[in-house]
């Protein structure tokens, strides 16, 4: 049977097969107490640097094989930045001279002047002798560990391999000193990370170019070998894609996984085409979904840049458009110093004009708001235009999570920008998709460079799945009396719409409502975290109903640790409220405290606060009592997708909506089997072994030739066995039944093996049991997953403490729900899947009052009556009027009706914020005089508004007139007189309800 060794061998032919060189650690010339093979670098180092004096080659080998630190990691560090950057030494030529040498240990530009050795069966003393299995030497330097496990073996896990890595760093810690990356391996998978990382940070390398789909099926050690280990490859990425992050003197190595090394390549390679003079500046677009290392992808970008020798030593600016994602991203290159050097942060906006007219080189962080004009004062005129800070050309602008803030580039910030910086590239770093409203992102940055999307990041393990529970709460929002109440409250108010809408919004803050919902949330926290540690947060639609939140919960017997993150307005905010609110240092103190593990504060309630650019990998919960759509949607949920040890998921619970008439279902699921073992004598036993070998071999397809299998090497054996794994494992009867087929086959052969008529069919035996071993192995692994995912699922309570609060999976009769928050099939999934309906209606309905909500203060008179209608849908549901089928049609076509908002401004040649006064317009055809399209009157009217808005306008009686009076010049003459001012009242109504957040 093919064993550990096999899977050694089978590595070591690949390897050889890269142009590594295979030794055996047995007849190296080497002292087993040390590991670096000093003759090797040395010999390097005389090829490399043949005029340097003996006495300074010799003095470099020393230097490279000795590490200062205080422990391990530190000192694997120091060898780290040695290997990287190198060394300089000063010496003295034969005539006297002074002069310098820099000194690397490696040629990563020429990888064949290197030497690459595949060393196995090396054995090395320290505390006690360990003997790693494979040892990769690069001109004498033990860069990296091999671990591997037999694949045939169901007893044993890739695990394992890791454990027996934390053995060897106690046992032969020096060997670690010089380790730049780990291989662990059972054969079934094979993951790479670094050596101080804890399993959850080990990944296997799913590509070999990174343009194919992922590599799902394959061997995981061959593509992790074809597709790292080329000579060229894996110099890039010890040189480029490993650094170690300084946390208060506790060092965290960390390395790229597949996506970023192929995602940042492929930027690099975008960058020297596109980059001024090359080519036009828009070097495109990476999309990594959130939680998936975009930070680091973008400090490992930025070094490599820094270090082109193309770009010159290039200014790399980085642009957020939020002050707290400005601060997290900048402290996250601060933690990567290694790779990126000194950052720069511009605190102001001459800070940033000073630091972009400096000189060549470095990065700056910079929000887009500081590229604004200077205002008029005392002193001087304000700025019409942005001065030029720099004309070079080897700028670049790295853009983090500003789809829309880059796209005003006739007017605005991102205008600014361009002035300010002529001739500068841009590259846009994204962890969210583009979607079709971001179709400018082409011309701004380019084209789509490297995607990495959430359902492979969750494939892959570099975020954790995302499971949606919709636990809806009653929300009563449309009484009899509560139009007539606020009408009481608001007689003097000449609009109250808005106010109207923020009466019903807060009805979701009633007080039996949230105490309802904080019952139940401390609930479903608790059993989840019974045998799962984690914390939590609870997003409510309004500061108000956090607070209602904390009262709620914190009046709870067991509540844990609750805190409530949100700003405050001394001169309007109620007094009770006072303790919620903190400085900005005690904001970021308690942040801090909610990212440890061990620190007791274990729920957060947020509405807007801490939902982007915050990562808290103990954060598996989120409970949901607000309406969000789109990016924010996306962003927010993702806070619980980051990996940590045993975390397997993050859960999604949602309040939002209502569930009364959701119909019980039950479903079961039985199974039941038998087998028996006949009695049979030899003659038999023959005609049922052949008939079995015939059996098998049905499983296996005839494209797999397997006749040479006795002389095939151990990886080409290996593969072989992986293809007709590949093939049987698709589907769980065919694999049940090869397995049974095989056990059968194995059970004859101990009966006849004596006989000489099987000969002619050992090849067929054998392969069948290599094939079984390595089914079984993977059919225990898929099991095993699929028992902790099911176990961790089954943690979501079941138990229903209040009336108001649906469990809506138990009530559809849907058993262990495996969905999917970002599933869109699930929301708008076929009509033939009956068990989801009122699910799907429910969340269909919330996404629509979603839209109606962000669509009103656009749109009022025509969003005011559309959501009349809808909720006359949602009665008529509650009723039974309409069957499930009907109701589902027309909602979607209420979805469709929003959606065609969005083509008509296309087809109109209007903005967005304009289609609402081109409603009003056309609503009153019969009245405007003017010839001509009803568009040109619209431009102008929307420019006559915006030319005139000014902070808290609506709150200026004189603003107010300025506006109207501008809206009157540009009707006048164009609309019939009589009617001129009640169209004028509709424009300024909109007016109000579209621009009345207006800010400078």
């Amino acid at each position: 049977m093919t064993t550990e060794a096999t899977i050694e061998q089978a590595t070591i032919d690949w390897l050889t097969d890269l142009g590594y060189k295979h030794q055996l650690g047995t007849q190296l010339p080497q002292n087993n107490t040390d590991v670096v093979l000093k003759d090797q670098l040395l010999q390097f180092i005389q090829q490399q640097y043949p005029h340097i004096p003996e006495e300074i080659q010799n003095l470099a080998v020393a230097e490279f094989s000795n590490n200062a630190g205080a422990d391990l990691e530190h000192r694997n560090r120091t060898f780290h930045l040695k290997l990287t950057k190198g060394i300089e030494f000063a010496y003295e030529d034969a005539s006297g001279k002074e002069k310098a040498v820099h000194i690397y240990p490696i040629d990563f530009n020429n990888p064949e002047n290197n030497t690459f050795w595949a060393v196995n069966q090396f054995s090395i003393i320290g505390k006690n002798k360990r003997r790693p299995d494979i040892i990769i030497y690069i001109n004498g330097l033990p860069l990296i560990v091999f671990e591997l496990k037999n694949w045939y073996d169901q007893n044993t896990n890739i695990k394992e391999a890791h454990n027996q890595i934390q053995h060897y760093k106690k046992d032969i810690p020096l060997l670690f000193e010089y380790n730049a990356i780990t291989i662990i391996s059972d054969g079934n998978e094979a993951q790479h990370g670094m050596f101080s990382s804890g399993m959850e940070w080990f990944a296997p390398w799913k590509s070999i170019n990174g343009k194919d789909t992922v590599q799902d099926n394959d061997f995981q050690m061959h593509t992790l070998l074809m597709g790292l280990f080329p000579k060229e490859r894996i110099l890039n990425y010890i040189k480029n894609f490993i650094f170690h992050e300084d946390h208060n003197g506790s060092l965290i190595k960390k390395g790229a996984k597949y996506h970023q090394f192929f995602g940042v390549n492929f930027a690099v390679e975008a960058a020297k085409k596109s980059v001024r003079p090359f080519g036009d500046g828009r070097i495109g677009v990476i999309w990594h979904t959130q939680g998936s290392g975009k930070s680091i992808s973008m400090a490992i970008y930025t070094g490599i840049l820094r270090s082109l020798h193309e770009l010159k030593n290039p200014t790399i600016v980085i642009q957020v458009d939020r002050s707290d994602l400005d601060m997290q991203l900048y402290e996250n290159f601060i933690l990567a110093k290694d790779l990126v050097g000194e950052v720069q942060h511009a605190d102001s906006t001459n800070d940033l004009r000073q630091l972009l007219s400096a000189g060549a080189g470095g990065v700056i962080f910079t929000t887009i708001e500081k590229f604004r004009l200077k205002q008029t004062t005392d002193e001087a005129l304000g700025e019409l235009e942005h001065p030029v800070l720099s004309e070079r050309q080897n700028v670049i602008v790295m853009a983090d999570e500003a789809h829309r803030t880059q796209y005003g580039l006739l007017d605005g910030f991102a205008s600014n920008l361009r002035k300010a910086l002529p001739n500068a590239s841009f590259i846009g770093f994204t962890g969210t998709p583009v979607d079709s409203k971001d179709a400018d992102t082409q011309e701004v940055f380019g084209s789509v460079i490297h995607t990495y999307d959430i359902k492979q990041a969750v494939e892959d393990n570099a975020t954790v799945n995302i499971f949606y529970e919709p636990r809806l709460a009653k929300l009563h929002l449309w009484n009899e009396t509560i139009d007539d109440e606020v009408d009481a409250i608001t007689e003097d108010v000449e609009d109250n719409s808005n106010l109207k809408w923020a009466a019903i919004e807060d009805a979701a803050g009633s007080e039996d409502r949230v105490n309802k919902i904080a019952k139940d949330i401390l609930n479903h926290y608790t059993n989840r975290t019974n045998t799962l540690a984690g914390k939590a947060m609870v997003v409510c639609m309004s500061r108000r109903n956090c607070v209602k939140m904390y009262n709620a919960l914190t009046a709870l017997e067991d509540c844990p640790e609750v805190a409530v993150v949100m700003t405050g307005n001394i001169s309007k905010d109620p007094i009770e409220w006072n303790p919620h609110f903190r400085t900005k240092d005690a904001t970021e103190a308690l942040k801090k405290r909610l990212k440890k593990e061990d620190d007791p504060l274990k729920i957060v309630i947020v509405r807007d606060m801490w939902l982007t650019g915050f990562d808290a990998p103990c954060v598996h919960s989120m409970y949901v009592d607000k309406i969000m759509k789109g990016h924010n949607l996306m962003q927010a949920i993702t806070r619980t997708n980051r990996v940590l040890k045993d975390k397997k998921n993050g859960v999604i619970v949602d309040y939002i909506g209502i569930g009364d008439n959701l119909k019980t279902a039950t479903s079961k699921y039985t199974g039941s089997g038998g087998q028996g073992k006949p009695t049979i004598d030899i003659e038999q036993a023959l005609e049922l072994f052949f008939n079995q070998v015939e059996i098998c071999k049905t499983f296996i397809p005839k494209t797999i030739d397997y006749s040479d299998w006795k002389r095939l090497r151990d990886g080409d054996k290996v593969l072989l066995v992986k293809s007709a794994v590949n093939h049987v494992i698709k589907y769980d009867e065919d694999a049940n039944n090869f397995m049974k087929a095989e056990k059968t086959l194995s059970s004859l052969l101990s009966i006849v093996k004596s006989q000489p008529e099987i000969q002619d069919y050992a090849v067929d035996v054998l392969f069948a049991q290599h094939v079984s071993k390595a089914l079984r192995n993977a059919k225990s692994v898929t099991s095993s997953r699929g028992e902790q995912k099911e176990k961790i699922k089954e943690l979501i309570s079941q138990s229903i403490d209040s009336e108001d609060i649906v469990d809506v999976f138990a009530m559809a009769g849907i058993e262990k729900p495996d969905i999917s928050i970002l599933d869109e099939t699930f929301l708008l999934g076929a009509k033939e899947e009956k068990d989801g309906h009122a699910l799907k209606i429910e969340l269909i309905k919330n996404i629509l009052k979603d839209e109606i909500k962000l669509r009103l203060h656009k749109n009022i008179k025509k969003y005011t009556s559309l959501r009349e209608e809808l909720e006359k849908v949602i009665d008529r549901y509650h009723t039974n009027a309409l069957d499930s089928y009907a109701t589902i049609a027309e909602l979607i076509e209420r979805a469709k009706n929003l959606q065609n908002d969005d083509k008509r401004t296309g087809e109109l040649g209007l903005s967005e914020e304009e289609l609402a006064f081109y409603d009003i317009l056309a609503a009153k055809k019969e009245i405007v005089k003017e010839e001509g399209p009803i568009q040109d009157i619209v431009h102008a009217i929307v420019k006559a508004v915006k030319s005139n808005l000014q902070l808290d306008w609506t709150k200026k009686e004189n603003a107010k007139a300025s506006i109207r009076l501008a809206v009157k010049k540009e009707l006048r003459k164009k609309v019939s007189l009589s009617k001129l001012n009640e169209i004028l009242e509709e424009i300024m109504q909109q007016a109000e309800g579209q621009y009345s957040e207006w800010s400078a």
